[in-house]
């Protein structure tokens, strides 16, 4: 069974095309510059162990353009791996925020797609971006079923007292502001593997998702019951351009004593914060280049930038009492060496002991990079939210 993976956002759409009986990717890419004057698709096949390559650039006017493009190219001759498209069984998509709505995957349906577009002021940027994806899919695709996965679902079972915030009751009720989480699709695949490994149903397991956008997770026996992300995806971690947590004083004072604007505030600690903030780089390995050098800014930025991770393993391993692992996925968390070992020096009150040869060999799935007498394990497991929403597709639909 083939089930087609779609993230759409304002101007591209991802794709991952999945055979479900081997769970490996028939082909993958990305639709870009929709709307733009010259829009590009990307294409990439796995086909008898042989990867093949394409692009094209061409005006791409809207999604359901860029969209159709893609279905012709996996039904093509020369390069598609299916011969019609009604060999796709499902389309699951990405939906960031389901709010309270949404506490597992559901066929979409119009009455889905009403709540949805309901809960756009929540992600703005984001759900409408979804929905087109999904309407889009439906015409396009018409013969599939088309499923949705909420990145807040995972951590809609964060008990009330983590969930809620210290505001008068009505701003919950009425408003719904509260803690919602997102990246529950990484949290939920990289915990569950995590379990597997260790043999453990009941472990208390730490999420460490370290990318552009970098949340954390705690996860107790397969249920997670705290995440560092809030009602948006602006708190928490220090992040590439995120600024993550900070006093909201720093708020009130840049509005009334410098005179910005509600829009300028966003744009601070949304997209000029976090590590580009410190430092003015936006990649990890510049910085970390830079920090070899001496740059002070650098040096700062990293420690300021593990310091606020070993905060939440403090945090989530009293939420748990105790932590058997921790787990380090996503970009920075699966490849950046440095931050790894930053993050577990001084950590063995907690058991955690980091083992520097280990960290130097990648051949599983799961990695163990944690001393041989640790008591806590530290794992590093890459993330695959495509297959995470493709097996939850798939499980919904049978």
């Amino acid at each position: 069974m083939n089930i087609l993976v779609i993230n759409a956002g304002s101007s591209s759409i991802k794709y991952q095309l999945i055979d479900m009986n081997t769970e490996l990717p028939l082909a993958s890419g990305i639709v870009e510059r929709i709307g733009l004057e010259e829009g590009v698709v990307k294409y990439k096949t796995f086909v008898n162990g042989e990867e093949k390559k394409l692009t094209e650039t061409f005006p791409i006017p809207d999604h359901a353009v860029g969209l159709k493009r893609v279905a012709e190219l996996l039904t093509d001759e020369k390069v598609g791996v299916i011969s019609d498209p009604s060999e796709i069984k499902a389309v699951g998509h990405r939906l960031v925020h389901g709010a309270e709505s949404f506490t597992e995957t559901v066929v979409i349906t119009d009455e889905v797609k009403a709540k949805v577009k309901e809960l756009f002021p929540l992600a703005p940027l984001h759900n409408p971006a979804n929905l087109v994806g999904v309407e889009v899919a439906e015409k396009v695709f018409p013969n599939a079923t088309q499923v949705g996965v909420f990145d807040t679902a995972f951590h809609q079972t964060i008990p009330e007292k983590a969930f809620r915030y210290a505001l008068p009751e009505n701003f919950y009720s009425e408003m719904r502001i509260r803690k919602y989480g997102f990246h529950g699709t990484s949290h939920k695949f990289i915990s569950e593997k995590a379990i597997e490994y260790l043999g453990n149903k009941d472990a208390k397991i730490i999420t460490i998702h370290l990318g552009n956008g970098a949340s954390m997770a705690a996860v107790n026996g397969g249920v997670c019951v705290d995440t560092s992300m809030g009602m948006g995806p602006l708190s928490g971690l220090i992040m590439g351009t995120r600024s993550g947590d900070i006093d909201p004083a720093i708020v009130f004072y840049l509005a009334e004593q410098k005179g910005f604007s509600v829009q300028e505030i966003s744009d601070l600690l949304n997209k000029e914060s976090g590590v580009k903030g410190l430092t003015g780089l936006t990649d990890m390995r510049d910085v970390e280049k830079a920090e070899r050098e001496g740059d002070k800014a650098c040096i700062l930025a990293l420690e300021m930038y593990a310091y606020r991770v070993k905060h939440f393993i403090g945090s989530y391993a009293a939420a748990m009492n105790g932590v058997d692992a921790i787990v380090f996925t996503a970009g920075i968390g699966e490849n950046d060496t440095s931050i790894r070992k930053m993050v577990c020096e001084n950590m063995s009150y907690l058991g955690i002991e980091w083992d520097a040869e280990k960290d130097n060999v990648r051949d599983k799935d799961v990695n163990e990079i944690n001393t041989d007498n640790a008591k806590t394990k530290v794992l590093i497991i890459p993330t695959n939210e495509e297959l995470e929403i493709a097996k939850q597709s798939l499980e919904l639909i049978k």
